[in-house]
């Protein structure tokens, strides 16, 4: 590959985005879950711009995921009318979810517990409020909700009332698998304690119009959506290291980067130093627990190349150090010269870059702003 001149001449560290992989990664999962009967609601919060929603939605009325209210208030300013906020209502956060509802944002809720279905229907009722609430289901043993069985979700549902709309399951748990049979089976876990639960609401005369599922494993491993309204993924746009350990991408299939500049040596450690710390690359060793441990990231040459046995291996707030091994020799890596490192976990390693910058596919370059704020 041919490195465009602009990467090398730009102030590091910062953060690259390789268009031609996110188009091919957004467009072969939108293929996959389509032809399996699903429709995917993307969870924007992995690169969460303005400019990534458009790659990822057809159009503002088509259904997205956020993981703030900062970022849902962004995209309805931007004409985004169907919004699903993954995280569990705070009760003192009523007021702006009503007020964006007030414009005709179909922005939706999670809760698991009963104090917070009282705190929406008090909160309805005072206001004349209508909300739309998905119940958390417990898929996986992995964070919140509520298992499908348990005997709250028929008095949670009830007390909802007209305010409830569907059911919402997350197997985070996937994130430990890294066989496909392994994931196959998490999928379709995920997927069945869904089914479970909305079955139960049915008997009890509750109607559930949406069961949500997802994760990206699960969304590349599931093997039947048909029955599913709805299947989300977020982390697959740009795929990381912790995804690569799993299963579910390869080295090329990952987006994003960081590129950074060696400032020096340490020759009697072995020891290359970067401008790229845990400020860069974020604090998340996702790595760490899995089967390949790949530090701070991965080393790759300014084209993309994988240095293989190389990774930053530890970091200070601004400084990286990559442990040389037998194959490298600190005159392999001149001090100015530069280096991409592939991130563990994308969503954490974004979320330190107020700005990206985007290699578009014909070699030109852009940027795009993050939303800040929660």
């Amino acid at each position: 590959m041919t490195v465009p001149q602009w990467i090398n001449t730009l102030d590091t560290p910062y953060l690259l985005i390789d268009e031609a992989i996110l188009k091919r990664n957004i467009a072969h999962l939108k293929n996959r879950v389509e032809s399996l009967g699903g429709h995917l609601r993307p969870h924007l919060k992995t690169l969460r711009t303005l400019e990534a929603a458009d790659y990822l939605l057809a159009d503002k009325t088509r259904p997205a995921t956020v993981s703030t209210l900062a970022e849902a208030k962004a995209y309805a300013n931007a004409g985004y009318t169907d919004l699903l906020y993954a995280v569990g209502i705070a009760p003192a956060k009523l007021e702006r979810v009503a007020q964006l509802r007030k414009r005709g944002i179909n922005l939706h809720i999670l809760l698991d517990n009963m104090a917070q279905a009282k705190a929406v229907s008090d909160f309805a009722q005072k206001h004349q409020q209508d909300f739309s609430v998905f119940i958390e289901i417990d898929s996986d043993d992995h964070r919140g909700g509520i298992k499908p069985e348990a005997p709250e979700l028929i008095d949670i549902a009830q007390q909802l009332g007209r305010h409830f709309t569907g059911l919402m399951t997350h197997a985070g748990g996937s994130y430990g698998c890294n066989t496909a049979d392994a994931l196959k089976a998490f999928a379709k876990r995920e997927c069945d304690a869904v089914r479970s639960a909305k079955s139960r609401l049915e008997a009890s005369n509750i109607h559930c119009s949406i069961t949500s599922v997802g994760s990206t494993p699960t969304a590349h491993y599931g093997e039947d959506f048909s029955d599913i309204t709805e299947v989300r993924a977020g982390v697959y746009t740009t795929f990381d290291l912790v995804m690569k350990n799993i299963g579910v991408c390869d080295f090329s299939d990952i987006a994003m980067s960081v590129v950074t500049t060696v400032i020096g040596h340490n020759k009697e450690k072995g020891w290359v130093l970067t401008d790229s710390g845990w400020m860069a690359l974020s604090r998340d060793r996702g790595t760490a627990s899995q089967g390949k441990d790949f530090g701070y990231g991965q080393i790759c040459r300014t084209d993309g190349s994988v240095l293989a046995g190389l990774c930053i291996n530890s970091t200070s707030q601004e400084h990286g150090v990559i442990e040389l091994t037998e194959t490298y020799q600190p005159e392999d890596f001149p001090v100015g010269s530069q280096l991409r490192i592939l991130p563990n976990h994308a969503c954490a390693t974004a979320a330190m870059h107020p700005l990206y910058h985007i290699l578009l596919s014909d070699g030109s370059h852009k940027t795009w702003q993050r939303i800040m704020g929660w």
